[in-house]
């Protein structure tokens, strides 16, 4: 069977190119081991699904396993108790049907609260205390330890009766030295059930607390390391031979996109079904390597798919998430990542960020260019005669395929003085470079790509990379604060330089001194060329 890349659904090593689960599986397997019950919360399209199969498959042989989705019962499910009791019972007896290791008492009864057999009492509405003394029940008579897995939680978290179920499963768990119950129960989901506040509203109330105070910490990481992508990558070499160098593309998707498990398959499946049909790559092995990497990347930057879908939805859906994104990308600001803030946790919730060095980071790189076009692609930013000036002269910033980002620097320059020169230090200090990058943007708009330097985001300094037809860019843009700060910015971009193994790199700085020369410059440093423009 030839195999593929995967974003669509669970992935199955037999049909696709997959990470190697075994040892994420092996550190649940313990706590699963230890009797936790606890919830596997990830964003969106994060290797969820897939994980759960695997584990369920891991653990078969030790534990009678009953994996649940709940995207499979319907709203009517959830209207009642004895609705959801009829629901959850009808969905287990649908997983287990023809199942040998499942005690004939519980299937019986089962049957009956899924009103699947008549009962003798003529009985419709059962409780939940009945289902759980039936699970209770069948934890007694099983030969193995029971585990219970539910998918998608969230398709039911927005309701009291799920709430109740919570309750039962932590007076269980609770009581579990003298009444039978389940070894461990895993619920996955998008939103963290210990803290339901944000999802459950009633008319009446918000629920502050939740019965699922009992979970255990999963701090299991379920993103792809570099190693894991290589040994992906390792099984799609083993089939084409492409000469790729493994590791290398292995780090340059990590770079992209931290690990995030949608965001690799995606990338390596654009390279595999797309990007080598492009006439200018004649060989898969030049596809697989830093520009094939790079064109694969400007596609999904500029594709609609689910993912990004959901994350601008989420967005809309709370404005004061946004206000958080636009400080962090356009102002500079540090961030303390605290996880008691309702807006830094609802951006972690949603995967929008990660915490690094106790303070918010954009969660990975392809998120970051993306919120920048959004944000950059507002009308009121599309209106500002900054960026007509750069989609009217956009052709005499190309030459021979190239960006001649001296000129970009030199017209940049002139026009912002020319519009925004009377403006007062604030302005350009929380403004000037999302204007740089404003003007840019049309410029480079689809063939190349910019991403931030995210060590050096803060307010008097940003190190802007941009990517244009296989080709590297460094530009610091900065606030000049003296001659002896500006020294240090020269000295940081020679290092970014001597990184990238570039002979020529680009600094901007806002300059309020009233003796200010704008214009550009030319500075030579260890035989590397800066090239200079003040504002």
């Amino acid at each position: 069977m030839v195999k593929s890349f995967n974003v669509t659904g669970a992935c199955s090593p037999d049909r696709h190119y997959m990470v190697d689960l075994q040892p994420r599986l092996k550190k649940i397997r313990a706590m699963v081991d230890a009797g936790d019950y606890f919830s596997i919360n990830r964003a969106r399209q994060y290797g969820k699904t897939t994980t759960l199969r695997a584990l369920a498959e891991y653990l078969k042989t030790d534990y009678t396993v009953v994996s649940l989705d709940f995207q499979r019962m319907s709203s009517a499910d959830f209207a009642s108790e004895a609705d959801f009791v009829n629901g959850l019972a009808s969905e287990i007896n649908r997983v287990t049907r023809r199942r040998t290791d499942i005690p004939q008492e519980t299937i019986e009864k089962l049957k009956r609260f899924a009103g699947i057999t008549d009962s003798t009492l003529n009985r419709t509405e059962y409780k939940l205390a009945e289902l759980f003394d039936c699970f209770s029940e069948w934890s007694e008579l099983s030969e193995k330890p029971v585990v219970l897995i539910i998918d998608e939680v969230d398709t039911a978290s927005n309701n009291q009766v799920f709430l109740d179920f919570l309750a039962q499963l932590r007076a269980y768990y609770l009581d579990r030295d003298t009444i039978p119950t389940f070894q461990s129960v895993i619920l996955a989901g998008l939103y963290d059930l210990r803290n339901l506040k944000r999802k459950i509203r009633p008319e009446s109330e918000h629920k502050m607390n939740s019965p699922w105070n009992i979970a255990a910490d999963f701090n299991i990481s379920m993103s792809f390391s570099v190693q894991e992508i290589s040994g992906m990558l390792s099984q799609y070499e083993k089939d084409y031979h492409t000469g790729m160098d493994i590791e290398h593309v292995a780090q340059m998707i990590y770079d992209y996109t931290s690990g995030y498990p949608f965001l690799v398959s995606r990338i390596c499946k654009i390279i595999d079904e797309f990007v080598i049909d492009k006439e200018s790559f004649r060989h898969s092995h030049c596809v697989w390597d830093g520009e094939g990497i790079r064109k694969a990347v400007n596609i999904l930057l500029t594709e609609k798919n689910t993912l990004f879908d959901s994350l601008f939805g989420k967005l809309n859906e709370y404005p004061e998430m946004m206000e958080q994104i636009h400080q962090l990308l356009f102002q500079g600001r540090a961030i303390p990542y605290n996880a008691d803030n309702p807006v830094t946790d609802l951006l972690h919730m949603f995967g929008f960020i990660k915490e690094e060095h106790g303070t918010v980071q954009i969660a990975n790189r392809i998120f970051e260019v993306r919120l920048y076009n959004y944000f950059l692609s507002l009308p009121d930013a599309q209106k500002s005669e900054l960026y007509k000036y750069s989609v009217r002269d956009r052709s005499q910033f190309i030459r021979d395929g190239l960006l001649d980002m001296r000129q970009i620097l030199k017209k940049f320059t002139e026009y912002f003085d020319d519009i925004y020169g009377d403006c007062d230090q604030t302005f350009v200090e929380e403004d000037g470079r999302r204007y740089f990058m404003l003007f840019l943007k049309p410029i480079i708009n689809g063939t190349g790509n910019y991403y931030v330097e995210a060590r050096t985001r803060n307010l008097e300094r940003t190190d802007l990379i941009v990517d244009y037809s296989g080709s590297q860019y460094i530009i610091e843009m900065k606030i000049y604060r003296g001659n002896a700060y500006h020294e240090r910015g020269e000295q940081q971009l020679m290092e970014y330089l001597d990184h990238y193994h570039l002979k020529k790199g680009y600094m901007l700085s806002f300059n309020f001194n009233k003796n200010k020369q704008i214009g550009v410059k030319d500075i030579v440093l260890r035989e590397k060329m800066i090239v200079e423009a003040v504002v």
